[in-house]
């Protein structure tokens, strides 16, 4: 187990690779208004008001500035004071937005702020950096893209101008970070996702995704497994309204905590909310029956509809949207239960993950700044979660103050198959929320207690996985996944007939096959299959018909090799049950 507790080289080297690149835009620009430039995962970012707006050849002439600023190995120079003479000095300077940022510290009780001296550029910054700009590695540093960030992420504000930038701390780790993005670039869900028809996004509705039949096999064979899963280990699928009335979320603590993020509407002259969150429901449903410890644990499954507000800049496709669905479930159960339970879903979690070629590395959040909750319940959830780890000899990372408001949590970091990683699967351990509603179970004294809450996802948003599985496979899903299994192509007009007697028998057999007789070349058939990604094409002629066979061509290969086409059936059905 590591602790995250202070920057790390490489974060502090991104940090400072920020700062260069706030000293070369004051260079281009003098008249440049500085955001705020942290160090982000592989690099960094800086946002600007700047006179005019930047297009994409401005960044090789940005990148040549920070070189510069790199060989003259200006020392970062720290320096402590109060933030009266800090407010004065960024005035002077005409930087409204560290203003800004430090009237916010003044209010939040701040005497003393530290500023960085970077060459002539002066920075509000808490640090730390390196001890000079010539400790970056020149070689190792790429400035990307473009785009646009309100200020402080609040739509209200003025649009900046957002430079993304990647360092590194050699050359090869940039040049294998460049291939990686260039090998993402072709998967790009969106893209592919216009390309396999599988689901689109309309102005009409942003941040809310269509799903074309095709999408929707895959939306409904991922349902089917998760649900066939999920009835193994006993859970009860449940489903519960989106729109709630906004005293359940006052009630829950998700007012305070996301309001901001809610859709609201009013019915009969009252305040309800569309539901961020699947729980308050959850809990309405336990709580409308008596329960028993004999019942305990008592597992509630909901693939469940949510809306939350994103900013418009943030939207991408399938992985951020306002409309999506959470694979959540909550489990009841008695404090002696926890460490049991937290096991049995590690383990749920892993085999599901297993069968898509994932592999994943786990994090234990704690307590957050702003939380429910009292000391003690934190204390024993903290202990329990970090105690079933421990028993099952996992690694993991831990991750202070990044839990959920109402408990900690151990998040499951998929790793994709160009070796990105993504945050899907959770499980968080609540004592509050069961308190805030006064949840109860019938004790073996006959006397009544309080349960306690597991929430958890394995997929996490629905939508947002797929996309993750769009690009892992790169569109070529596994046989079980894939909307059509088989392409079969008859060789001429003369073979459609029996083409269409073997479509009859793969439909028989419950295989997902399409008839591709349109009046194209053998070439152009097989073409349109591959760029489709179909993972098998059947060709049939004179032979095949005179045989009772088809001719199979697995995508992605050139050679060919025929078979009895009831072996055949029998080979692609053990492929889809076994999920390969």
């Amino acid at each position: 187990m590591s602790k995250k507790s202070t920057p790390n080289n490489l974060e502090i080297l991104r940090h400072s690779a920020s700062h260069v690149l706030a000293a070369a835009v004051l260079e281009m620009f003098p008249e440049a208004r500085f955001g705020i430039g942290p160090a982000i995962e592989n690099g960094f970012y800086y946002d600007f008001d700047l006179p005019r707006t930047l297009i994409p050849e401005d960044l090789p002439l940005l990148e040549e500035k920070m070189k510069a600023i790199i060989k003259a190995n200006h020392p970062f120079e720290r320096a402590e004071i109060s933030a009266k003479e800090a407010l004065d000095d960024f005035k002077k300077l005409g930087q409204d937005y560290k203003v800004e940022l430090i009237k916010d510290l003044e209010n939040e009780g701040e005497k003393k702020v530290s500023v960085y001296k970077t060459g002539v550029f002066v920075d509000l910054c808490t640090g730390p950096h390196l001890d000079s700009t010539g400790e970056i590695p020149a070689d190792a540093m790429k400035l990307t893209k473009i785009s646009g960030a309100y200020w402080k992420g609040d739509e209200k504000n003025k649009m900046l101008q957002r430079i993304y930038g990647v360092a590194f701390e050699n050359q090869k780790e940039l040049e294998n970070y460049l291939k990686m993005l260039e090998e993402a670039e072709k998967r790009n869900h969106v893209k592919l996702g216009k390309q396999l028809k599988l689901f689109s996004i309309h102005p009409e509705g942003p941040g809310f995704p269509f799903f074309h039949p095709k999408g929707m096999i895959i939306w409904n064979e991922l349902i089917k497994y998760w649900q066939e899963e999920h009835e193994k280990e006993g859970y009860q699928e449940i489903n519960t309204p989106i729109i709630l009335k906004k005293e359940l979320w006052e009630k829950s603590g998700h007012w305070d905590h996301y309001k901001d993020s809610m859709y609201f509407t009013k019915i009969d002259a009252i305040d309800y909310a569309v539901k961020p969150m699947n729980c308050p429901g959850g809990i309405l449903i336990y709580k409308s029956d008596l329960h028993s410890y004999k019942e305990l644990p008592l597992k509630l499954a909901e693939i469940g509809l949510v809306h939350r507000h994103e900013l418009s800049g943030t939207l991408n496709g399938l992985f951020r949207v306002r409309m999506f669905r959470q694979d959540d479930a909550h489990i009841y159960c008695t404090e002696s239960q926890i460490g049991e339970e937290v096991m049995k879903l590690i383990k749920l979690i892993d085999r599901i993950y297993k069968t898509f070629g994932l592999s994943y590395h786990i994090e234990l959040s704690t307590r957050p700044l702003k939380s429910t909750g009292t000391d003690k319940m934190w204390k024993t959830a903290e202990k329990a979660l970090g105690d079933a780890l421990d028993k099952m000899k996992i690694d993991y990372k831990l991750n202070p103050g990044d839990g959920a408001f109402y408990g900690p949590k151990i998040d499951f970091h998929i790793k994709d198959a160009i070796g990105r990683t993504w945050q899907c699967g959770t499980i968080q351990l609540d004592f509050s929320m069961p308190e805030r509603f006064k949840l109860s179970y019938i004790g073996e004294d006959g006397k009544e207690h309080r349960p306690v809450m597991l929430h958890r996802v394995i997929y996490g948003a629905v939508e947002r996985f797929m996309g993750i599985l769009i690009e892992h496979y790169a569109g070529a899903f596994p046989v079980w996944l894939s909307p059509v299994q088989v392409m079969l192509i008859p060789v001429s007009e003369k073979f459609k007939k029996y083409a269409h007697s073997v479509e009859t028998q793969f439909i028989a057999s419950n295989i997902r096959i399409k008839v591709d007789d349109s009046d194209e070349t053998l070439g152009k058939h097989i073409a349109e299959a591959e760029k489709q990604k179909i993972p098998y094409m059947v060709v049939v002629g004179e032979k095949e018909e005179k045989d009772n066979l088809v001719a199979i061509r697995t995508r992605g290969e050139k050679k060919q090799e025929t078979m009895k086409i009831d072996e055949f059936i029998e080979k692609i059905r053990k492929e889809i049950d076994e999920k390969k």
